[in-house]
């Protein structure tokens, strides 16, 4: 009998945490306005309707959130927060001009897993669902959106209410921790520019980044009060903490949440018994966390168990829906069936999402090496590709991984790589790009990247 391969088990929440189960009714509780207005587009816009977005900027057009305040029998400005939360969310997903649902609204009342990772976007994205004030510069907002990571660290250790006379000492220490950082940043005194990073600063057009001082000025916490207030009052607009009489306590979900963060555990479902039974996405999702090896071992016993036509089948309908990582394990499955694959392989090269994929997987068909397979792809398609493949990586993976990614880009910078990125219209890139800023260690490439995501969710 085959042994299946040993796991590494998950570390366990806190004593406390609320079952899975639990948690996911927590989310739906908490995102039910987002869901409704995400159901009624569904059924009142159709498919391919521009009457979400026909301002351009992602949202609903004046006349559509007029009918749905009248269909759901809520205000304009309720309709259109819980719209914008449920693109947060990745409910409804916007493609140029028109928006459809997103993958996770289908599963939303079968799939806790999918639930909680609507819940977990949102809450990566709590400085967008409630933008800071006017006032406020941009770099100081920038430095508080970077040092709350420790902040909410220390509230679920803490695991019960906190004054915020506390919480905004801690953010001062971070502030100027990063202060400092920034400033030991080496220069090249040849080019006066701060080395690979200088292209990123340099987008960032904020003079103080572009020249270290040598002693930088501690956080002044009469400056950092209002900018804490600010960020809590968001997180607790998200659902992550509660708020009130000087104190702030993190809930369950926002526990649950940080617990996710700090122990870097895939969010994706875990394996299940008998792969070889079960049908193709379910069988994808059960080897997402094997090796390539042990899952090619499972390709190969399910296949074998069906008909090959009709589990090409099963494979290229699990590569269309809207998870990145099953997309890509579908087409890892195809070069495990090899040359009875390529007439339907063929037949979806001209599906957009599927085509990067699809190409790929022809020219190393066509002998190609793997490692110049590439090649065959425009700028564009590679970009696109690349934003799938980092949704499939902020979804399912950790957070080093996701800064890795990076590294994979084929432009040569980063300042270019945010512009092709919010050219090439992936449904997925805001949510890609804020989890990117929340995992990248250095403070300014991370403030480029939460710019980035903030002019694309703004449409700007």
């Amino acid at each position: 009998m085959n042994q299946r391969p040993a796991r590494r088990p998950a570390p366990r929440p806190p004593e406390g945490t609320p079952a899975p189960a639990e948690l996911a009714r927590m989310a739906r509780s908490g995102l039910a306005g987002a869901a409704r207005v995400a159901h009624w587009a569904d059924t009142a816009l159709g498919p391919g309707s521009d009457g979400a977005t026909a301002d351009g900027k992602a949202t609903l057009s004046d006349a559509s959130a007029e009918r749905a305040s009248e269909d759901l029998g809520l205000t304009v400005a309720q309709v259109r927060a819980d719209w914008d939360t449920a693109r947060l969310a990745g409910l409804v997903e916007v493609h140029g001009d028109s928006a459809r649902p997103g993958w996770r609204l289908r599963a939303w009342d079968r799939d806790d897993s999918a639930v909680l990772r609507g819940w977990v976007a949102l809450f990566d994205a709590w400085s967008l669902a409630h933008p800071e004030p006017a006032e406020f510069e941009a770099a100081a907002v920038a430095e508080v959106v970077s040092a709350m990571p420790q902040v909410l660290s220390f509230l679920q250790l803490s695991a019960g209410p906190v004054p915020v006379e506390q919480l905004l000492d801690l953010l001062g220490q971070r502030v100027t921790e990063l202060r400092t950082e920034r400033c030991e940043v080496p220069y090249d005194t040849e080019t006066g520019t701060a080395g690979p990073l200088a292209a990123v600063r340099s987008a960032d057009a904020d003079p103080a980044d572009h020249a270290p001082a040598e002693d930088p000025a501690p956080a002044d916490e009469a400056e950092l009060a209002p900018l804490l207030d600010w960020a809590l009052h968001a997180l607790a607009s998200v659902g992550a903490l509660t708020y009130g009489d000087g104190q702030a306590t993190l809930t369950p979900l926002g526990s649950w949440a940080v617990w996710v963060k700090l122990e870097q555990i895939c969010v994706a479902a875990q394996s299940p018994a008998g792969n070889i039974e079960v049908a193709a996405e379910e069988m994808l999702r059960g080897c997402a966390q094997l090796r390539p090896n042990a899952a090619r071992a499972e390709y190969r016993a399910w296949l074998a168990a069906r008909p090959v036509g009709g589990a090409v089948t099963e494979l290229v309908d699990a590569a269309r829906g809207e998870d990145a990582l099953l997309r890509g394990l579908a087409f890892e499955a195809l070069r495990v069936v090899g040359a009875p694959a390529e007439p339907d392989v063929r037949a979806v090269a001209d599906e957009p999402t599927l085509r990067p994929y699809a190409l790929l997987w022809l020219a190393e068909h066509d002998g190609i090496d793997p490692e110049d397979a590439h090649e065959v792809l425009t700028r564009e398609e590679a970009t696109w590709l690349w934003v799938d493949t980092a949704a499939a990586v902020a979804d399912h993976g950790e957070a080093p991984l996701l800064v890795r990614h990076l590294e994979s880009a084929l432009q040569p910078t980063v300042p270019v790589l945010l512009d092709e990125v919010r050219a090439v219209g992936h449904p997925r890139t805001v949510q890609v790009l804020v989890a990117l800023a929340a995992a990248h260690p250095d403070p300014a490439l991370a403030k480029a990247v939460r710019r980035a995501a903030f002019q694309v969710h703004t449409g700007g």
